[in-house]
């Protein structure tokens, strides 16, 4: 299995409403431990997805193109999830060799889940979904409430996403115009057969005020464990040397400025620290990187948070996950923000990691090209002993 497919798109219609939440806006921007579901949802798929697509409520897409800037693609959803994904599905690239369908709302499944779908891809399957087993008894009910059958449990599965197809399935599926609870349910139309693999009991809808618990419950654990969130940035200008290199995500950007900096100044490392630092309350990136440190002078990124991890591993504290997001003109990220996400992810031992980036339109330092900047969001666990 390719770990990394730069040829996945992955589409998310997110247009349903939180009224069974008993929230006044949509399912998508709900809070779930300081994230919304959405956050959590793009956070989990981004080490897989070279491509994503957010199919949002037309009053809320410019809300939501703020929390990932250039890095996802939004655009206004239809009146039903099937509507939403077709206009979605207008907009994944044509290298694109993998579709996948992945509803907001199971903001937890997880990315071996999609690692999972993909592998089935890549085996050759044109359509596969994630199920469980059916534990209680289901009947069949007419329309004046009397059962009219009840189907033999052991042969019925309970579906989720992330569902997958090759691209070429889904767009002939949706060029049929017709309305699906979800989208395997429109390529079984064609007689495609729809490969089944085990889910993920945490990977759970988000429905109802009672699921939006049982999934805070999964996030957090036991009440031994204590959840922490912080938020950390970093900013520098591009040198005037132009033998400096440019690193940035733990990559080196060849032909880029690189900016000034006590260490290697790669902006987006530098704010993963210090927001680890914040969450945790063991000072800051200058307290413990800063300039009165030789032993930091030049050092990479990498480096950095490979001590960040170890001092805050020292103090009992585990990484949940980490988003940042990149503000600049230069370089261009999406081309390579999954190597960035690997990068990244590799100097924290594996921690989930999310990448974005964004422009700010000709405002600031950052808009008129004279460096970059950084924010990194945090969320940590200590375990109580």
């Amino acid at each position: 299995m390719r770990s990394l497919l730069p040829n996945t798109a992955v589409i998310i219609p997110a247009a349903g409403s939180g009224e069974r939440l008993g929230a006044d806006l949509p399912k998508a921007l709900v809070q779930l431990v300081g994230r919304t579901l959405i956050e959590h949802a793009v956070a989990n798929l981004s080490p897989i997805a070279s491509q994503i697509i957010i199919a949002a409520p037309a009053a809320y897409v410019n809300q939501i193109r703020t929390f990932f800037g250039e890095s996802v693609e939004v655009v206004a959803g239809g009146q039903s999830r099937t509507e939403s994904v077709r206009l979605a599905l207008a907009l994944v690239r044509e290298n694109m060799e993998f579709v996948l369908v992945h509803d907001a709302a199971r903001a937890l499944a997880s990315t071996a889940l999609f690692e999972k779908v993909i592998a089935e891809l890549i085996s050759g399957e044109k359509a596969v979904i994630p199920v469980l087993s059916v534990s209680d008894t289901i009947k069949r009910v007419d329309k004046k409430g009397y059962v009219s059958k009840t189907p033999n449990r052991s042969k019925l599965r309970a579906v989720q996403t992330p569902q997958g197809f090759t691209r070429e399935a889904l767009v002939w599926a949706h060029a049929q115009l017709i309305e699906g609870t979800d989208d395997a349910a429109l390529v079984e139309n064609l007689n495609i057969p729809v490969k089944t693999i085990p889910g993920e009991v945490h990977a759970l809808k988000i429905t109802t005020a009672q699921d939006l618990e049982t999934a805070t419950k999964y996030l957090i654990g036991s009440s031994q464990v204590d959840i922490r969130v912080g938020v950390g940035s970093d900013a520098h200008a591009f040198s005037d040397d132009p033998f400096r290199p440019m690193w940035l995500a733990g990559l080196l950007w060849e032909g880029h400025p690189g900016v000034d900096g006590h260490s290697d100044g790669d902006v987006a490392a530098h704010a993963i620290c210090d927001s680890l630092f914040a969450a945790t309350g063991l000072g800051d990136l200058g307290s413990n990187f800063g300039v009165d440190r030789p032993e930091y002078a030049g050092a990479s990124g990498s480096k950095m948070l490979q001590e960040t991890l170890a001092i805050i591993s020292a103090a009992g504290f585990e990484i949940h996950n980490v988003s940042v997001q990149i503000v600049g003109n230069k370089p261009r990220i999406g081309g390579r923000r999954i190597e960035a996400i690997k990068a990244l992810s590799l100097a924290l031992n594996g921690a989930p990691v999310s990448v974005t980036a964004t422009t700010t339109d000709g405002l600031g330092f950052t808009g008129e090209g004279k460096g970059l900047s950084a924010i990194a969001t945090s969320l940590v666990v200590h375990v109580r002993k």
